[in-house]
């Protein structure tokens, strides 16, 4: 699995297509306060419930807002077979939002 920063990341998501999906982890609540355009939310406990459904992706994006839960998620996803897992450990919406990168509420 390959681990970036929420720097590098921020490099690739102008360039993601349909094929490549943006996993947030966080709650719902840290969801609604404020996101990047396009991602999913499902909380880094219950990702195991939505594997079907990510498998049909080239690269799946997984971040939280430090890194600790998407590295969780990712490890869990991981474990259940998935190998299109990119796990943003270095960052996340905090450094995002620190950064003024755009979000959508």
């Amino acid at each position: 699995m390959e681990h970036i920063s929420a720097d590098e990341f921020h490099n690739r998501v102008s360039s993601l297509n349909s094929d490549d999906l943006i996993l947030d982890v966080r709650s719902p609540s840290e969801f609604n306060e404020g996101h990047i355009e396009g991602a999913q939310n499902t909380p880094h406990e219950e990702v195991t419930g939505v594997v079907d459904s990510l498998k049909s992706y080239k690269t799946v994006y997984v971040h939280c807002k430090m890194g600790g839960r998407a590295k969780m998620a990712a490890e869990s996803l991981q474990g259940v077979g998935l190998d299109n897992i990119v796990c943003v450990s270095d960052g996340g919406m905090q450094r995002w939002m620190d950064m003024g990168w755009p979000i959508v509420k």
